[in-house]
C-alpha cells in the first residue's frame, strides 16, 4: 500500500481578491514539490463532491442553503472580513470535504496506507452554522462523521497543528466523547478561542503556544501533551488538520517551526496510529501562506507519511 494524494483542479478555481493570503498559488507550490522524484510513489486521485448526507451531518441545511444562494455568478461575494465566495467556491468546498471522505474510505478499506488531501478552501474555522476564517465547510469534521456513519469507526482523533485554533472543529464535537479534538496553536491569535480550560466533555485538548516557540520547544510540548492525550483515547482513526502556518516564514503566525518539525510530528502520530488504529491516518490541508515554507513543510509531512 502507498500514500494517497487527493487533489482536484477546481481547488485552483476558488478565487479570492488580490492580496488575499489564501490564494490558489498555495496549491501550485505544493504540486511543484510533490511532483519531485521522491514522491513518485504517491497514488494520486481526484476528489469527488461530498454527499449531501455527509455535509448535513455537520452543517445544518439552512447554512448550506444560505451558502449556496450566496455564490456569485461572477466576481466575489463577501461572507466576512476575510472569507469570500467566487463562482466555483461551493464546488471547491464540497470537493474539499469529499477529498477527506474519500481519504477515509481508501484508508479504512486498506486501499491506501494513509492519505494527504491537498485542498482549498481550508475548513477548521467553519462552525456548524457559520462559514468564517477563509473556511466554508469543515472538511475534517465531515470526514470524522463520515468515518463513523459509513465505516462504524467508534473513536476518531483529530489532531490540529495549524497556528490558529480550529474553533469550528471544536464546536462540532464539543460534547461528543467519541471524537477527540487535540490542538496546538498560538495564543493570543485569531480566532481568540482555544483556551486550555475549554475541554468540552473531556474530549477537547487545547495546548496554547507563545509567539516565538521553536521546534525544540514544540516537540517537547507535543510529546508531553498531545501524544499522551491521543494514546489515552486509543483512536481507531487519526485525522490531521494539517496547517503549516506555524512555520517561521509564515506571515499570519508568530511561531518558529521548520519543515522538519512537521515531519517529526507526523512520524509521532504514525507511531500512535500503528499502535491503536491499524496505521490509519488521513491528513487534510488547512493553513500555510508562505509558499516556500508551505512547500518545505508539506514535503516533510508527506515524506513522513510515505516512510
Amino acid at each position: 500500500m502507498t500514500t494517497l494524494l487527493v487533489e482536484h483542479p477546481v481547488f485552483l478555481e476558488h478565487l479570492v481578491p488580490p492580496g488575499h493570503p489564501e490564494r490558489p498559488e498555495r496549491l501550485g507550490a505544493i504540486r511543484d514539490r510533490l511532483d519531485e522524484p521522491p514522491f513518485a510513489r504517491l497514488t494520486r486521485t481526484f476528489a469527488p463532491e461530498a454527499s449531501e448526507k455527509d455535509v448535513l451531518a455537520v452543517h445544518p441545511a439552512t447554512d448550506v442553503i444560505a451558502l449556496r444562494e450566496s455564490v456569485p455568478t461572477e466576481g466575489f461575494a463577501r461572507i466576512d472580513a476575510d472569507t469570500f465566495l467566487s463562482p466555483k467556491s461551493l464546488e471547491a468546498a464540497l470537493r474539499a470535504a469529499g477529498a477527506a471522505c474519500l481519504g477515509v474510505d481508501q484508508v479504512v478499506s486498506g486501499e491506501a496506507a494513509n492519505a494527504f488531501c491537498a485542498v482549498r478552501p481550508p475548513g477548521h474555522h467553519a462552525e456548524p452554522g457559520r462559514a468564517m476564517g477563509f473556511c466554508l465547510f469543515n472538511s475534517v469534521a465531515i470526514a470524522a462523521r463520515h468515518a463513523q456513519r459509513k465505516h462504524g469507526i467508534g473513536r476518531v482523533a483529530i489532531v490540529d497543528w495549524d497556528v490558529h485554533h480550529g474553533n469550528g472543529t471544536q464546536a462540532a464535537f464539543w460534547d461528543d466523547p467519541t471524537v477527540l479534538y487535540a490542538s496546538t496553536h498560538q495564543a493570543p491569535l485569531y480566532p481568540m478561542t482555544g483556551a486550555e480550560n475549554e475541554t468540552g466533555a473531556g474530549n477537547i485538548v487545547n495546548v496554547t503556544l507563545r509567539a516565538g516557540t521553536n521546534g525544540e520547544a514544540y516537540r517537547a510540548i507535543f510529546d508531553a501533551r498531545i501524544v499522551p492525550a491521543v494514546e489515552r483515547f486509543q483512536p481507531e482513526l487519526i485525522l490531521i488538520s494539517a496547517g503549516f502556518d506555524a512555520h517561521w516564514r509564515d506571515p499570519l503566525g508568530g511561531l518558529a517551526l521548520k519543515g522538519e518539525d512537521f515531519g517529526w510530528a507526523t512520524t509521532r502520530l504514525r507511531e500512535v496510529a500503528d499502535r491503536f488504529a491499524g496505521g490509519r491516518i488521513v491528513s487534510v490541508l488547512e493553513g500555510g501562506y508562505d509558499l516556500e515554507g508551505l512547500s518545505e513543510s508539506v514535503g516533510a509531512h508527506v515524506a513522513a507519511l510515505m516512510a
